[in-house]
């Protein structure tokens, strides 16, 4: 048996999911971002620079899915985490239902 891959899916499927790890972390960082700059730990100017910089990423990465045409397939691995984000925080939450579910 020969095994067919098609290299295009490959690495839109690849840089897909490298994409929405990015995204991942870039929304880790500014929900650490937004945490100090509540916290009064930064001063105006860092504020400043840290929107700065933060926008800066949101465009290179808007920039890099438009240009390889890989939003749909980044919008997919996205999705597909935050169904799994609720899977857990919901065990978290009801560990009875999940309890009962398991014995089943």
């Amino acid at each position: 048996m020969t095994l067919k891959i098609d290299e295009d899916n490959l690495k839109h499927g690849l840089l897909g999911l490298v994409m929405a790890l990015v995204e991942v972390i870039r929304d880790a960082l500014k929900h650490q971002a937004f945490r100090r700059m509540e916290s009064g730990r930064l001063t105006p100017d860092e504020i400043e620079r840290l929107g700065r910089a933060l926008a800066s990423l949101d465009e290179v990465i808007e920039d890099i899915k438009r240009d390889q045409g890989i939003a749909e397939a980044v919008r997919a691995v996205r999705d597909g985490l935050d169904d799994v984000v609720d899977e857990v925080i919901d065990r978290i939450i009801n560990p009875e239902q999940w309890a009962s579910d398991r014995k089943e």
